[in-house]
């Protein structure tokens, strides 16, 4: 037997924890769900300089469309997995200790808002998850876990396409202090046989500061975040800024969490002309909002076999859409909006049958606006061996519109979506089957979603297509996803992510924006790595005219040691320069073309 087959069976099951998957502290190899955990090495170990590219390496993490949020319009960063989602919303609760980071009035994830070199581990849930998170966990979670160990850590590069980047940590005693800064020219996202004098670079810049007291468990963190972009042509451009204060309590069995945040939100949408010459104002948009939440849980071992997981939250958001529109018959102003409040309650049982055999039994139940939602889950557990464990899990989740799908309307391109305040929320009902190997794990799933709001047609002119956000009946997702990591000795490390999905409406469509293969595999050889991801084509509309083609990216990163603590760092994204169709609207706009950073790293 080679060295080589010795050091991969012999790669042991990780013993890393996961507070997401049940709300409490379990080893990844002992819970039923499908769970990946990047560790902050992981993290860092990238080309990519947000946080939302680095997750890109788990198959089945996509945002609405291909492009990543350096280009991206921050209402099109609503979060997939595993193909759940055919429109911008998100399907994925994501949260940055315990607190939401999704947008209160649209869903959508602002990933700057996290500095990246102050996480310890992200954790990625996939499959529903409202039993215990309600309403934006319909496709799974999403958690940072912060540092919490004193220290220094500081990241800062600089390359192509004007690109700048800094992240900052550092802790002492109770307190933390973290930023975040990034500005690019980008790049021009049209094919240059299609440009025309109105298309420009689409560039960005965000800064994000948050400091945290902690104190016997507690901890109160006040955060800053604010962003600018122009998103591709001359009179395109949209601004964000966001303040949130944030609390929690953690010891013995109570965990306790509450925030408060307000926002900003500043976008303008154009009409284009054919030859993409001139374009034409059409609507200024302000979306001021606001949002709040709190919650409560109690954990506790009631008996010798069960440990007993209870809570209750509450979040309430509002916000407006005000509008000037601008016509050939002149400017009208036009408002509208309102205000969403979600109370829930949910129990778990986690209950050890035998040493070998565990079952987890919980049900969550939401109230909002006039509707109740009970999401149940079961799920079984087997630890053939000690390097073998089975599973099979059913279960149900939901989610409720948001106020940004319910009264705010969007331009992109030549596609005018209108918005829909009669929606009702979405359902889903879910199976997996899981099988852990020593180093592999292999899920099987199916999932339905009744209905499900997408983007839908209704109108389509040379010059214009309109859709609007409908309850267009039921989808479905079948698929498998495996995900492997090896170490073999101090110098080897490799990780691979696959998953297949069949998408499909019930009129046998296949959804937007789901390919039926994603690749993911992480290569590292002492202080070089290299990142490949793989996807199959993937349509950009439900009528499946709009084809985007299928697309392979290889990234390079290198560090140096220039003294103790302090290494040099090279990092270059798409080395082979490919082109990444990322939208049609109908004009097809490109993802991120070849880049290059150097930078400096340095921690203790």
């Amino acid at each position: 037997m080679t060295p080589w087959l010795t050091a991969l069976i012999l790669a042991q099951v990780s013993d890393t924890i996961t507070v997401t998957a049940t709300r409490t502290e379990t080893r990844v190899a002992d819970t039923p769900a499908s769970v990946v955990v990047l560790t902050k090495e992981a993290l860092a170990a990238t080309a990519a300089p947000t946080l939302d590219d680095a997750l890109r390496q788990v198959a089945g993490f996509t945002l609405f469309r291909r492009t990543g949020s350096r280009v991206a319009n921050p209402t099109a960063q609503g979060v997939s997995l595993r193909g759940v989602g055919a429109s911008g919303a998100s399907r994925a609760l994501v949260l940055d200790d315990g607190v939401p980071l999704n947008d209160p009035f649209g869903g959508w994830v602002y990933w700057g808002r996290v500095p990246r070199v102050a996480i310890e581990r992200a954790e990625v849930l996939r499959g529903g998850a409202s039993d215990l998170y309600g309403s934006s966990a319909m496709g799974g979670v999403i958690q940072f876990v912060r540092r919490r160990q004193a220290g220094l850590s500081v990241d800062v590069s600089a390359g192509s396409q004007g690109t700048g980047a800094a992240s900052v940590f550092a802790a002492g005693g109770s307190f933390s202090v973290a930023a975040d800064l990034l500005t690019t020219a980008g790049y021009v996202p049209v094919r240059e046989s299609q440009r025309g004098l109105v298309d420009e670079r689409a560039d960005t810049q965000h800064a994000a500061v948050d400091a945290t007291l902690r104190q016997a468990g507690a901890f109160v963190r006040a955060s800053y975040y604010e962003e600018a972009r122009a998103n591709g042509t001359v009179l395109q451009e949209n601004d964000t800024s966001n303040r949130q204060l944030a609390a929690g309590f953690d010891r013995g069995a109570v965990t306790l969490r509450a925030y408060a945040s307000e926002q900003d939100y500043f976008q303008t949408f154009t009409a284009v002309a054919d030859d993409r010459n001139s374009e034409r104002l059409t609507v200024e948009q302000r979306v001021p909002s606001r949002g709040a939440g709190a919650g409560a849980q109690w954990t506790r071992a009631i008996a010798p076999r069960h440990v007993l997981v209870a809570g209750t939250d509450f979040r309430h958001a509002k916000g407006t859409s005000d509008e000037l529109r601008f016509t050939p018959a002149g400017t009208l102003a036009v408002s509208s909006g309102g205000s969403q409040r979600h109370w829930a309650a949910y129990v778990e049982d986690l209950f050890s049958v035998t040493p070998s055999v565990s079952i987890t039994a919980g049900a969550r139940a939401d109230w909002w606006r006039d509707e109740r939602e009970l999401s149940p889950r079961l799920a079984v557990l087997w630890r053939a061996r000690d390097a073998v464990s089975l599973s099979a899990s059913a279960y149900s989740a939901f989610r409720a519109p948001t106020l940004n799908e319910l009264y705010r309307g969007f331009r992109v391109g030549n596609v005018n979506t209108l918005p829909n305040d009669g929606l009702r929320s979405e359902r889903l009902t879910g199976y997996e089957l899981g099988a852990r190997f020593r180093f592999a794990r292999l899920t099987l799933f199916s999932m339905r979603v009744d209905d499900a709001i997408s983007n839908v047609t209704i109108e389509q002119t040379p010059t214009l297509i309109t859709r609007q956000r409908r309850n267009f009946g039921r989808s479905r997702s079948r698929g498998a996803e495996l995900d492997a990591e090896w170490r073999m000795g101090r110098d080897w490390r490799a990780s691979a992510s696959w998953l297949y999905v069949d998408a499909r409406s019930d009129d046998d469509r296949r959804l937007p924006q789901v390919p039926r293969h994603q690749a993911s595999a992480q290569v590292h050889w002492r202080s070089v790595g290299a990142q490949l991801r793989w996807s199959t084509m993937q349509f950009d509309d439900d009528l499946n005219e709009l084809p985007l083609a299928p697309y392979f990216v290889a990234d390079l990163f290198a560090t140096h040691p220039l003294r103790p603590r302090l290494e040099v760092t090279v990092a270059v994204e798409n080395v082979l320069d490919r082109e990444i169709e990322a939208s049609a609207t109908p004009v097809v706009t490109l993802g991120q073309p070849r880049a290059f950073r150097v930078g400096l790293r340095y921690a203790r």
